[in-house]
């Protein structure tokens, strides 16, 4: 990523200018890097067509343009740069829709003075730098994902969610092949390939297993 000058490129999207200039110290402090300083994503983004930096360090909450939307522009328009978020914000809601704009690491403010050039180094070492507490709401995110099944309803036609509503309720195959107008033949194939497609040994268990409990046989 080293340029003809063999300086890696840095810019720094950042509206507080006291937290923009104590950024860019540390980045020109260090003989490879080179700081980029802008106050708004409508600044940088025209100079990033002349200049493309290999690095961009991006605050969330920025006038016009915020940072994740500006994200998203850098990620299509310059696929190659990498994209840290430095930010405040800890929520998922947050969190999630930078990663999902597209960006590299997630770093909080609080943290960046000590360990910004750590990151940046991890970050072009192909890492994806993340401050500790973002990194656990991120595994435990995806450890919640992957505990969640689609529902099973889901997987079943909607004549034979219609049934299991009706054993739900209580009704017994004849009783449902009468309200259904068709043969109790018909309904226990139905059931057949409700169970198939579930799993499961019983109408109790296919009832428990799509959460319509309550009926007792």
């Amino acid at each position: 990523m080293k340029h003809e000058n063999n300086q890696i490129k840095i810019a720094i999207i950042e509206d507080h200018h006291s937290i923009r200039d104590g950024m860019a110290f540390l980045i020109n402090s260090e003989s490879e890097f080179t700081a980029l300083p802008f106050s708004k994503a409508e600044d940088a983004l025209p100079v990033f067509e002349k200049t493309t930096p290999d690095i961009v360090l991006m605050d969330i909450n920025l006038p016009g343009i915020d940072g994740i939307e500006t994200t998203k522009i850098i990620r299509n328009k310059f696929p190659k740069t990498l994209i840290m978020m430095c930010t405040v914000y800890e929520d998922d809601d947050k969190i999630f829709k930078a990663l999902s704009a597209g960006a590299n690491g997630y770093i909080l403010k609080r943290a960046a003075g000590e360990n910004l050039i750590d990151s940046i180094r991890q970050l072009l070492d192909g890492g994806a730098p993340m401050s500790v507490s973002i990194a656990k709401k991120v595994v435990s995110f995806f450890q919640q994902q992957s505990s969640k099944t689609i529902p099973e309803s889901e997987s079943l036609t909607q004549r034979e969610n219609e049934i299991l509503d009706l054993l739900a309720q209580g009704y017994r195959n004849k009783e449902i092949a009468e309200k259904l107008f068709v043969s109790v033949n018909t309904i226990r194939t139905h059931i057949y390939h409700i169970y198939e497609k579930l799993h499961v040994q019983n109408r109790v268990e296919a009832l428990n297993k799509t959460g319509r409990t309550g009926i007792n046989f």
